[in-house]
């Protein structure tokens, strides 16, 4: 018998495992200090951006001066409740000034009408989601190819980097023109823009993911007398998810980016681009950063949904999310 069995239960132990986890620090605190740093800094920039402005006042008192620069119609930097006004009027209409402010703000009636911020939120998005099913199949199919056929790995990948070398400013207007002159617009060009950025980085992140598996890993297959779809569907495929995820998650977000820069070539009436060209001409400044903000919250959803699908995929495959 040995002498830890003689001594016994090691008490310090027990005492550890009857203890409750500590829990892991969060990240509330830090995200709140970097946003409200963010906003003081924002609020006082108004000031020294908006000081040229001839309706700025060029004397008075400071906290004058930037009462002033925070309530201007068309400031070269709005502040943030500018901003938030302007999201709360484009969506929910213009307040009730009977009401009380803040009742008046949260009082939200939504319209689905051309003029409202969610109807062209909702046409970029449907472009998105278009174009980054497209990108996402096409890409997911190439990394597919280049794997299993060695030859496509030297001939077809090199070119699949150098697309993505020209500016998407200059493929845009080609794309509408050419699928104008074919008699498709609407939602479909947008979406193939969307597609054109998107699928970059699930090429190259499922090439990544399906050649992780180890050689010993790839032997022990072979070993089995695994066929090739088998190799692929029970090792390489499983391997190949979290690096689909995390392309899935870039390709989201610069699809987003593609729809919104497929609407500036055709002059589209709907959609986030069409907002952000529509402020530039008629120098609303406050407009385009609300659109902008919307834009950013469409893309923060997206990615969120990714990052969720990952997770229930990973527990539905009894792994770590």
């Amino acid at each position: 018998m040995t002498t830890e069995a003689l001594a016994g239960p090691d008490p310090d132990a027990s005492r550890a495992k009857a203890r409750p986890a500590a829990r892991a620090p969060g990240s509330t605190v830090p995200v709140l200090t970097v946003v409200l740093l963010i906003l003081a800094g924002w609020y006082v920039a108004c000031l020294p951006m908006n000081a040229g402005l001839p309706a700025m006042p060029t004397e008075g008192t400071l906290l004058a001066r930037y009462q002033a620069a925070w309530s201007l119609e068309r400031p070269v930097l709005p502040s943030p409740h500018q901003i938030a006004l302007e999201l709360r009027t484009s969506t929910c209409g213009r307040l009730d000034e009977e009401r009380p402010l803040l009742e008046a703000f949260f009082a939200c009636e939504i319209r689905w009408t051309p003029r409202n911020l969610l109807f062209h939120a909702w046409t970029t998005l449907s472009s998105t989601l278009l174009g980054f099913l497209l990108g996402a199949v096409l890409g997911t199919g190439l990394a597919v190819l280049i794997v299993h056929v060695r030859s496509l790995e030297k001939s077809l990948l090199p070119w699949i980097i150098a697309s993505q070398t020209v500016p998407i400013l200059a493929v845009a207007p080609i794309v509408i023109v050419v699928l104008g002159s074919l008699g498709v617009t609407g939602l479909v060009p947008k979406s193939i823009i969307s597609a054109y950025l998107c699928f970059f980085p699930v090429t190259i992140g499922m090439v990544k993911g399906l050649t992780s598996p180890a050689v010993i890993d790839l032997d022990l297959m072979r070993t089995y007398n695994a066929s090739t779809a088998q190799t692929f569907w029970k090792l390489r495929w499983p391997a190949s998810l979290p690096f689909l995820f995390a392309s899935l998650k870039v390709a989201v977000a610069i699809s987003l980016v593609g729809a919104i820069v497929g609407e500036l070539p055709t002059g589209a009436q709907a959609g986030l681009g069409a907002r952000l060209l529509t402020g530039s001409y008629y120098g609303q400044t406050v407009q385009i950063w609300a659109a902008l903000f919307a834009a950013a919250v469409l893309a923060a959803l997206a990615v969120g949904t990714v990052g969720l699908a990952e997770r229930l995929t990973m527990r539905a495959m009894g792994g770590r999310p």
